[in-house]
């Protein structure tokens, strides 16, 4: 997994909960049911409450910018949909702990970045080092610093490995 990454951002306020990313007695019901999940499929109805047909516009390699309390609620896989669209990173002004620890283990980096939302506009462009924090808006030049994840640190390795299940099947060691 790449450490730096740039893309558009997406804007979401406060709370938005992982009953929104993946939301519906529906989606849970194909995951309890099914072995093979379509997890592309389920993943268009990501954001379908608050904004419908987002998921439809995201692009590979996009970031989505949050307030507070981002990933609340449930301790649903919610970041898997956020990946399978193509969204490459979160950032949050502060991020629920389940959601964050979720992130980590499917390896899809969500970083907490106070002042991010004031930072921004939909459709800037941001450069990211999950790293060292470092956050950059293009369009501004503002940089502002992010809780990355020092390499070394075992939620880095786990990004790297490209989650929890590929971490362990390394037998918990870093990446050569």
């Amino acid at each position: 997994m790449e450490t730096v990454f740039r893309g558009r951002v997406w804007k979401f306020g406060d709370n938005i909960s992982t009953d929104l990313m993946m939301p519906g007695t529906e989606t849970l019901g194909q995951l309890g049911l099914k072995q093979e999940v379509d997890w592309q499929a389920m993943a268009r109805n990501c954001m379908q409450a608050n904004r419908p047909g987002w998921a439809e516009l995201v692009q590979q390699g996009d970031l989505l910018v949050a307030g507070r309390n981002f990933g609340c609620g449930s301790a649903r896989p919610a970041p898997r949909f956020l990946k399978v669209l193509g969204i490459s990173v979160v950032l949050a002004e502060s991020i629920a702990r389940v959601f964050l620890r979720n992130s980590v283990n499917l390896g899809f980096p969500a970083l907490i970045c106070r002042g991010i939302s004031p930072a921004v506009e939909e459709g800037d462009i941001l450069e990211v080092d999950i790293s060292s924090g470092q956050v950059r808006n293009l369009r501004s030049g503002r940089t502002l610093e992010a809780e990355g994840f020092p390499q070394g640190s075992p939620p880095y390795d786990i990004l790297m490995a490209g989650g929890l299940k590929p971490f362990l099947a390394r037998g918990g060691r870093q990446s050569s």
